[in-house]
């Protein structure tokens, strides 16, 4: 009997892609495609696939939050990761949110098709890369639960808490990442009622600690 998959991404193009060379594995069957978030959560809910190839990085809705939804009314699918994406925030997110595995998009097939038969199986699925990073992550003097105290950051939030702790002012974090200084101001003032914290110093520390800057 055949792995029922749905993958979601938000460029077509890869999605037909992984599906052609899907095709070539005779257990493992493309249920069903999205294109978001948002679209993601409703096509599981139709199609109701064992295993959800899904990206992090998504218009409307991302990953992080699609995951937690769909696997808290379909707590059987299991979802795998497959980001261009390693940064331990993500990871550490991803993981907290029940997915079963994590791959890099520079993946081979062949270990794509491995990750899918896992998590499928019930079974973990990491990238030896994302393995090697969470056990540093663990054995690092002073490394706090990161995957206790994971507060969920957009991909937007993220490059301004990278700036902001970088050191850059709110004019030169506008001019790089081509938006307004009232929307870096906007993502800012998010980032710190999500962290609970009111200093450009404690954004730095976390950012620091999460792998988000230079200086880590």
């Amino acid at each position: 009997m055949s792995i029922k998959v749905m993958l979601v991404d938000d460029h077509r193009i890869l999605r037909e892609g992984l599906k052609a060379l899907l095709k070539n594995s005779p257990d493992i069957e493309v249920v069903a495609e999205a294109s978001d978030g948002r679209e993601a959560i409703e096509k599981a809910s139709e199609a109701r696939p064992e295993v959800i190839v899904m990206d992090l990085v998504m218009p409307v809705l991302n990953g992080i939050e699609a995951t937690q939804r769909i696997l808290a009314d379909l707590p059987s699918t299991n979802v795998l990761i497959l980001s261009s994406s390693q940064e331990r925030a993500n990871v550490t997110a991803a993981l907290k949110a029940g997915a079963k595995g994590y791959l890099g998009k520079e993946c081979v097939i062949a270990e794509l098709e491995k990750g899918i038969r896992a998590v499928a199986a019930g079974k973990s699925y990491l990238d030896p890369r994302i393995t090697d990073l969470l056990i540093n992550m663990y054995t690092q003097k002073n490394t706090q639960d990161a995957l206790g105290n994971f507060v969920v950051l957009s991909k937007r939030e993220q490059d301004v808490l990278r700036h902001t702790a970088d050191g850059r002012n709110t004019k030169d974090i506008a001019f790089t990442l081509n938006i307004s200084v009232k929307t870096v101001e906007t993502h800012r003032l998010n980032i710190m009622k999500k962290l609970n914290v009111n200093s450009i110093a404690a954004l730095t520390k976390y950012a620091v600690r999460e792998g988000l800057t230079s200086l880590w």
